[in-house]
Parts: structure tokens; sequence; C-alpha cells
């Protein structure tokens, strides 16, 4: 078997390594549980070569990620759900949906700022889902505009998305200044618990946190600020500080270890001039 452009041979490959008397034994063993953890992996790492610029990263790694939807689709079409034709057919169907200013006739492309358009075609899949969900038996809970925001996103990134649902029914701050009293309400309960701090409260500490850590959350968001990226921004620089102790302490023959806390911070106050 050769290597190809075409996503069919992919296909075919994902389908050869999951046959269970001549596949690959690691693949055979494989459930969508086993295989979740990495796409989400393989996400990231996309997201990290876009990051660092690098374009040979990027073709590797979007090569891995696409190979994620097909194993899952061959997965699914073992059990007798879904193919990854259906996979193509659902999202090809959803962009020329969600598109009409686009795709479709001259009085949808005049509508296309109308947001009742796009509120009525989100409508119309919810309702389409729960149909599909209640023909294969499905157990439906009560409906909530938050439900299609996924447990397994990162918790900065899953916060923002949060509270940004809320806003769109008005459960927001409308403006920065209430915001920012919110993180010095939040600050304020945080140390209060952390100066009793003891065995009993360790729980309400790490509570007090989280509600800090949301309430910067929102205030990234009111200023149009990324919580991850910038996060993530940040992991880096610390990195690079981190890496030119390192380096410095290195080239005098030294190591780290045998380094005072005031000369590696000598040395990372010189690194904001060097490494940014």
């Amino acid at each position: 078997m050769e290597a190809s452009r075409d996503i069919s041979r992919l296909i075919e490959i994902m389908a050869r390594l999951r046959d269970p008397e001549t596949g690959c034994p690691w693949d055979v063993e494989q459930d969508l549980s086993s295989i979740a953890p990495y796409t989400i992996e393989e996400a990231y790492e996309v997201a990290d070569a876009i990051e660092r610029d690098d374009m040979v990263d990027l073709k590797e790694e979007l090569g891995d990620l696409l190979l994620q939807p097909v194993y899952h689709a061959q997965l699914a079409a073992e059990a007798g759900h879904f193919d990854f034709d259906d996979v193509v057919l659902g999202i090809t169907q959803k962009l020329l949906r969600r598109h009409p200013h686009v795709f479709g006739d001259e009085d949808a492309r005049k509508a296309k700022s109308a947001k009742h358009v796009w509120e009525r075609i989100k409508a119309e899949e919810a309702a389409e889902k729960a149909a599909a969900r209640k023909a294969l038996g499905q157990e439906m809970k009560s409906a909530s505009m938050l439900d299609n925001v996924p447990g397994v996103l990162p918790a900065l990134t899953r916060a923002e998305k949060l509270q940004t649902k809320a806003a769109k029914v008005g459960f927001d701050w409308p403006d920065l200044q209430p915001v920012m009293d919110k993180i010095e309400e939040e600050w304020s309960e945080l140390g209060a618990e952390i100066e009793n701090r003891n065995t009993d409260n360790s729980a309400k500490v790490a509570e007090e946190f989280g509600d800090f850590l949301f309430s910067v959350v929102n205030l990234g968001r009111h200023l149009g600020i990324d919580p991850e990226h910038a996060l993530r921004q940040t992991n880096a620089k610390f990195v690079r500080r981190f890496q030119h102790i390192e380096e410095t302490l290195s080239a005098e023959k030294r190591d780290i270890d045998s380094a005072s806390l005031e000369e590696m911070e000598t040395i990372w106050q010189s690194a904001k001039g060097v490494v940014g």
C-alpha cells in the first residue's frame, strides 16, 4: 500500500489497522473513550505549532489531528452508528445551512446581518439533534443554553465560553468597573480564607481561589483578551527567562542547584532585557 493525497487512502489504512486478524494489536484494542484523550492532545499540538510559527511541525500535527476524526468514524462505523462520509456530509450541511448569506439566494444574502436568521438556524439544529437522540432511545435531559460548552475544555477557556453564553441573554456586567470590583471582592474573600487556613477549610480556600480565577477570566473577556492564549504566552515567557538563568549559570560552569534565590532573581531581572 502506498501513501496518497486522497483522503480515501487514509480511511483505508485506518480500516486495515483495525482489522481484528491482520491489524495493529494496539489499534484493535482501542475504543472511542480511549482515543478521545489523544484527540485533545493533537489539537493542543496543532495550537503549539501555530504559536511557534513552525510550518514543518504544523503540517505534521495537522495530519495527526486529521487522523482523529478518521479513527473515531471507523470505530463508529464498526458499531453501526455512522461512517466518515456521514461526518463529511454533516459538516458540509452545517456550513451551507449556517451561511445562507454566502450560499443562499439573493434574499438570504440581503439578510446576512439579521441575528434572527442565525438564531433560527441554531434552534432548528438543536431540535433535529433532540429528535435524533430520541429516535436512538437516548435519555433526554433538561435543555440549558450552557449544555454545548464542553466540560473537557481547558478550565480558562470553558469559563470564558460560559460567561459569553450567559452574556448573550443579558447576564453580564455592563462595564469594566463592576468587573474590577468583583475581582477585589473575590481577592478579599480568598485572603480571608488563607489567613484562617487550616486543615478544615482547605476546600474553602480552593473554592475561593477558583472564584478569583473565574472573575479574572471575566475581566479578560470584557477586555477582549483570550485567557487561555494570554496564559500560554506568559508560560512561554517564563520558560524563556528561566532558561536564561540556566544558560547564564552554565556559562559560569555552575549548577543551578548551587545558586541562591537572590542570584537567580538577579539573572531573572537581566533576562527581561535579553529574552523578553
